[in-house]
């Protein structure tokens, strides 16, 4: 479990503003990472609180058809967009950059820290990157727009409504630029420690969509939910915006230590933009897991598209969550592989891989145990029907087998792309990931058909895990695999007892809600107990850390 108070104390000027004020020490930073966590996970918890809430008014209103099939297809660009420029691309290479670059204000040249103004390292390196990622990023938006048709004919080829999606797809082409942008100001503010603007993008977006789709519904059917996704994307960017232009520092006189200054931030950038390649094609590859299962369903009949996604909405609830601590403490590891720390480094991530592993795995138990309950009580009205619920829980507990894989790739990713000089070997992995989803996929889908292709996105990513997590004590940080191993096996063991008591216990009541307060109680307690008879240190740590806090509240 990640302790916040065993955490080391960080080197360089104290986090200001939002959760990180005033941090100062072991404790100090602690306090910090618990309260940047908690403010963390309340927003992203909101977040996803509002994904699901667009969902169910995507569910109420159009279903799950051809329409809901077509606009999910282009739903796929900003799927795409949100991994490469806010998630995952954009973060690995920029939080590393930006830490660098910390350093470098704070240490001046290697001799020692310069007190003498000159260019701050922080605003050359927007300065030299922020206006070509925005002319790329500009190009790819228009490119794809006017290539909407030919994309649409060959991500699903069997779609019964081509021209729907073709529509869709221009509107939210916009989102490339405006995704960009919002990534970028969460990598800046990311790397400050400030987190509360870029946790809050997610409960703008999905409202911006909510709101569109009650508001344009019935004039513009499916295509309301596109406008919503591109007037999202840009409030993304205009809530982060204030608190961004804070953290850039002022202009200042240039000098001689200034100019070492200088080339130092040329130089950061020159290796910021050498490593797009090694993360785009890592995030790309894991994207296109998404790509190769609606280019498969679009086969099936219509409404495949729209099970498998609804299904995997809530199936990833516990994986989100799970990453948010990764979230706030990849800054850190970023920063302590810049100031060359691997030892704090190795800490932090094994403390990060045992709480991932305690919040995925009880989240996968609670989704397994209730999938057909929490689909009744998410989905089931208007134009969703009982079949629709029946087809969604059963895709959703085949898809739940692969979320320990789908957060340890998460988790694991970060530390690999910590360093200013990050390796092929995730993309490598995830290649070989993405190998095995193709050839599962390819024989699972005809006989199982959307099943097929859940099992196969679980066998892919688990396998891309397993690579990653030997590949990062081998070459990157020397985390104890063997230990860690142990850990999530034992953690394993106690969310399948978990899943099956509460499958159990969740049959009893009739009505959904019941039920699945039953099953989750139910789910928690043996997943707790079970955790402490087969000794998961993460599980009897975060108990013990709960008691010590409750204690300290009365």
């Amino acid at each position: 479990m990640t302790d916040m108070h065993a955490a080391p104390a960080e080197p360089g000027p104290k986090p200001t503003g939002g959760a990180g004020a005033g941090a100062d020490g072991p404790r100090g930073t602690g306090r910090f990472l618990a309260r940047a966590a908690a403010v963390t996970a309340a927003l992203t918890a909101a977040g996803s609180l509002c994904g699901l809430l667009r969902d169910q008014v995507i569910a109420q209103l159009f279903g799950a058809d051809a329409d809901t099939d077509a606009f999910l297809v282009a739903w796929t660009v900003p799927e795409l967009a949100s991994t490469l420029l806010i998630e995952d691309a954009m973060a690995l290479v920029l939080v590393p950059a930006f830490s660098v670059a910390l350093s470098l204000r704070e240490t001046g040249h290697r001799g020692g820290t310069v007190h003498t103004p000159g260019p701050d390292p922080v605003r050359e390196l927007v300065r030299t990157t922020l206006p070509r990622l925005s002319l790329w990023l500009a190009g790819a938006g228009v490119a794809l727009a006017l290539a909407a048709p030919f994309l649409v004919r060959a991500m699903a080829p069997g779609l019964t409504d081509p021209g729907t999606a073709v529509d869709c797809m221009r509107l939210v082409s916009l989102n490339v630029v405006t995704f960009g942008a919002a990534g970028y100001c969460s990598a800046l503010l990311r790397a400050h420690r400030s987190f509360v603007a870029p946790a809050a993008i997610y409960v703008t977006y999905n409202a911006a969509i909510i709101a569109s789709m009650l508001a344009g519904h019935s004039a513009w059917g499916v295509r309301s939910a596109a406008v919503g996704v591109a007037v999202g994307g840009a409030l993304m960017v205009a809530v982060q915006l204030p608190a961004f232009f804070r953290r850039l520092p002022a202009v200042r006189r240039d000098c001689a230590a200034g100019n070492r200054r200088r080339r130092g931030a040329a130089n950061l950038t020159l290796l910021t933009f050498g490593m797009l390649a090694p993360v785009t094609i890592f995030a790309l590859s894991r994207q296109a897991q998404v790509f190769y299962e609606r280019f498969l369903a679009s086969s099936l009949p219509a409404g495949a598209i729209s099970h498998l996604n609804y299904a995997q909405k809530v199936a990833q609830m516990p994986m989100v969550l799970s990453l948010m601590v990764c979230t706030v403490t990849f800054p850190v590891v970023a920063r302590a592989m810049a100031d060359g720390e691997p030892e704090r480094a190795r800490r932090r991530v094994e403390r990060d891989l045992g709480l991932v592993g305690v919040v995925v795995l009880l989240g996968t138990a609670y989704v397994v145990a209730c999938a057909p309950q929490i689909v009744q009580l998410l989905f089931e009205r208007g134009e969703f029907g009982p079949r629709d619920t029946a087809d969604t829980a059963s895709v959703m507990r085949v898809y739940s087998c692969g979320l320990l894989g789908h957060s340890l790739v998460g988790a694991l990713a970060r530390p690999f792309f910590s360093g200013i000089r990050p390796g092929w070997y995730p993309a490598v992995a995830m290649g070989a990931g993405l190998a095995v989803t193709g050839a599962v996929g390819a024989a699972t889908v005809g006989p199982w058909g959307v099943h097929g292709i859940a099992a196969a996105n679980a066998a892919g990513i688990t396998t891309t895990a397993l690579l990653l997590m030997r590949g990062l004590g081998a070459h990157v940080i020397a985390i104890d695999v063997r230990a860690v191993t142990k850990g999530l096996l034992r953690l394993l063991l106690a969310a399948a007892a978990a899943a099956a008591a509460g499958w159990a216990a969740a049959r009893v009541p009739d009505a959904p809600l019941p039920a699945t307060v039953v099953g989750g109680v139910t789910v928690l307690l043996v997943f707790a107990s079970v955790a402490l008879l087969v000794r998961a240190s993460e599980v009897a740590q975060l108990l013990t850390a709960l008691g010590r806090r409750l204690v300290h509240v009365r």
